[in-house]
């Protein structure tokens, strides 16, 4: 009896004390990860914006919001804040909308789906300083792609110079950004409009509903929280922009072009100004925090809306 009983005896638990030390072994890696990719950083340019620092010597000083008035006094740094903002709104919305059409686009392709799918990875997958001297060549006054092709119209290849022009270098430059990532959001899209339940669809056309009703009253609320999302990375990358800046115009012509990351390197590595540029840096994610928060809420809630 005494064996039997020993036999059928339940197996230890492990303490709880174990347990403990288990779980904070596994989650070590992701809090050492976070604290020196995250934390560390974001309070060395939190101390550097409060002093005197240089590139080779900070916190030489403490200044107290000294460099944060002179930088809100400074009318360039405040343009090229507010340029930002314009610039990644409506590179954002172009490549949201282009994206949606490609890739209801590539739903109703059945044969060469796979194939234009395949051709849109390569902006996607090239390098973004390949990517700023590509553009850059096709807007060459000297026999660049732009240049031909109005010539073939009859106007001039010198007039035809946008990355000169204080008006049109900046445009030109978020052609170039569309151009790299909406492929990035017809993919998003597209992986929407392939998983959504076909039921609905099916019954709605069976009532008539075709084209553009189809889509604004059926397919485009399914996939409402895809979309909300895909505008939210599309909005981030763009405030992100400064390959494409510094491969093409280098912030000019003037201050035509100077976004926001650009006025951060030049404040850093031209003029070896650490806490300007640590000032600008907090200034911009604020920006951010303010311009991506609401996206992301609206995301989450249309998402949530589709599911229930």
């Amino acid at each position: 009896m005494a064996d039997a009983a020993i036999a059928v005896r339940p197996p230890r638990r492990p303490r709880p004390g174990r347990q403990a030390w288990a779980h904070r072994l596994f989650v070590a890696p992701s809090v050492l990860t976070l604290l020196v990719l995250g934390v560390y950083p974001l309070l060395f340019i939190v101390a550097a914006a409060f002093t005197d620092s240089s590139l080779g010597n900070p916190f030489r000083e403490w200044v107290g919001t000294a460099t944060f008035e002179t930088v809100l006094a400074d009318g360039d740094a405040i343009a090229a804040l507010w340029r930002t903002v314009a610039y990644a709104v409506a590179v954002s919305a172009a490549s949201l909308v282009l994206g949606v059409v490609t890739a209801v686009a590539l739903a109703g392709a059945v044969r060469s789906g796979a194939i234009v799918r395949t051709l849109l990875l390569l902006p996607l997958i090239t390098p973004p300083v390949i990517v700023g001297t590509l553009w850059k060549l096709v807007y060459n006054p000297g026999g660049g792609l732009l240049a031909v092709v109005l010539g073939l119209f009859g106007v001039p290849a010198a007039s035809v110079a946008p990355l000169s022009s204080t008006t049109w270098a900046l445009p030109a430059i978020a052609v170039a950004d569309v151009w790299e990532w909406t492929p990035l959001v017809a993919i998003l899209v597209f992986a929407a409009l392939v998983s959504q339940d076909p039921e609905p669809i099916e019954a709605a056309r069976l009532d008539g509903a075709h084209g553009v009703r189809l889509f604004r009253h059926i397919t485009l609320p399914s996939i409402a929280g895809v979309v909300a999302s895909a505008f939210f990375i599309r909005l981030v990358l763009a405030f992100k922009v400064f390959d494409l800046i510094f491969t093409m115009t280098s912030g000019g012509p003037g201050q035509a072009t100077t976004t926001a990351s650009y006025l951060i390197y030049q404040a850093a590595l031209r003029e070896f100004d650490v806490g300007k540029a640590s000032v600008i840096t907090l200034l911009l994610a604020v920006v951010v925090t303010v311009a991506t928060v609401p996206v992301a809420i609206a995301a989450r809630r249309l998402q949530r809306n589709h599911e229930h």
